[in-house]
């Protein structure tokens, strides 16, 4: 029985760089008490992602999350892409928030325009039509027309568009501390603030002088 006071979250993974910030939010979302359960969505690109950036392979796709995390794994549950029966594909099925992490042009262009030929691109759709939260952590570069273009349209439509653009306000000493920073503003936006963010709170000199 899943808590009602606790959050279902859907992660989809597709083949855009970036498996580093998938495996981080799953395991933040793992760790975190305010999360009842995670529907972890990878497509096939994401999951050749997987091996060639963190060497994970596929493998049996039920055992994936505990493959990412290195360890058993108690919340995610690992959904196969060409299941559009799967409960998330539905908007009774209550799913609080969805994040796409990292996010290609390709999937971005099938959310923008409706085109729901797979679990992640519907499982998204219904996060719009529902006006649930649904975040796209886009990551391309450079952008061209179309990818702009799609980008206003999923916004428009209510997406939360988040490119993976690293902060260096915290003054990071390592990957992991750019990383995390980014993972935890993007949960922040679903409503689960981290206390691994830092949170800017203004320069010294500018303290000195509202004194």
């Amino acid at each position: 029985m899943v808590d009602a006071q606790k959050l279902i979250v859907a992660v989809g993974v597709t083949g855009a760089s970036g498996a580093i910030l998938a495996q981080k939010i799953l395991v933040l979302l793992e760790e975190d008490p305010r999360v009842a359960r995670v529907h972890l969505v990878v497509t096939e690109a994401g999951q050749r992602l997987f091996a060639e950036e963190l060497g994970i392979s596929s493998g049996d796709l039920k055992q994936l999350a505990s493959r990412i995390l290195g360890h058993p794994v108690a919340k995610i549950e690992v959904l196969p892409n060409k299941d559009v029966g799967a409960s998330i594909a539905s908007g009774s099925y209550a799913v609080d928030a969805m994040v796409v992490i990292p996010c290609s042009m390709g999937t971005l262009g099938a959310i923008a325009n409706g085109i729901s030929d797979d679990l992640v691109s519907r499982a998204a759709d219904v996060m719009l039509k529902e006006g649930r939260k649904l975040v796209l952590c886009v990551r391309d570069t450079p952008f061209n027309r179309v990818h702009l273009e799609n980008m206003l349209h999923a916004q428009q439509a209510g997406a939360v568009i988040m490119p993976a653009v690293p902060a260096f306000y915290h003054r990071p000493k390592t990957i992991d501390d750019l990383i995390t920073q980014y993972v935890c503003r993007v949960i922040a936006q679903i409503g689960l603030a981290q206390e691994k963010m830092y949170r800017w709170a203004g320069t010294p000199a500018a303290k000195k002088a509202g004194a």
